[in-house]
């Protein structure tokens, strides 16, 4: 079963391919990487209708290759994504968060919401349901040392920020990217972390298994 990944951040492979190795290895993947969407995105300040379009190619040219599923891994663009499984329904089409979001519902209480990237804590907070109470957190520096090499760094920033965080119920990490950063954030919280790449393989292996 070939399942389409379709990215905007060029660290985002390798977290949802190990996730993919772990807990559904029989699946056959492929990467569709656009690096310049997020650019974009960080540059104009907001979605557009042109943004729109280009999710739509992408996805499009992924379920003409056969895709029995989409998987989207940057959390920025959930409107572009919304348009995307409106138009290929009923193809499972997941949004990157949303699996992980509905692991942080059941949890409940106060969610910490750390990310790496500024815009995702405009646009991810208001996809949790009502009775959550989410605390956004951003890694200042983190994105750009792992865009320089440096994961080591990443990591470290990651969970030093994760620490303003340990007075919540769990931590998510809203990048695809972030997920190597568990470990390291579930010991400086001592809380539950969800990653988005290792609940969206769980959902959309149930959806596809269905």
């Amino acid at each position: 079963m070939r399942i389409a990944l379709i990215h905007a951040l060029r660290h985002s492979p390798p977290p949802v391919e190990a996730a993919f190795a772990r807990l559904w290895p029989e699946a056959t993947l492929m990467n569709l990487l656009d690096d310049s969407l997020s650019a974009d995105l960080a540059r104009e300040g907001a979605l557009t209708p042109r943004m729109t379009e280009r999710f739509l190619s992408l996805a499009r040219y992924a379920a003409g290759t056969g895709a029995a599923g989409i998987l989207f891994t940057c959390s920025a663009f959930g409107p572009c994504i919304e348009a995307v499984a409106r138009d290929l329904a009923p193809m499972p089409v997941l949004k990157p968060n949303e699996a992980m979001i509905e692991e942080a519902a059941a949890i409940g209480g106060t969610i910490g919401l750390l990310a790496t990237f500024a815009p995702t804590l405009d646009t991810m907070p208001p996809e949790f349901p009502a009775g959550v109470r989410v605390v956004p957190k951003l890694a200042e520096g983190a994105l750009a040392a792992l865009d320089r090499g440096d994961s080591d760094a990443h990591d470290r920033l990651a969970a030093e920020a994760a620490r303003d965080l340990a007075g919540c119920d769990a931590v998510a990490l809203a990048q695809f990217s972030l997920a190597r950063a568990a470990p390291a954030a579930a010991a400086a919280t001592g809380r539950p972390v969800l990653t988005t790449p290792d609940s969206a393989v769980r959902k959309l292996r149930r959806m596809l298994a269905a």
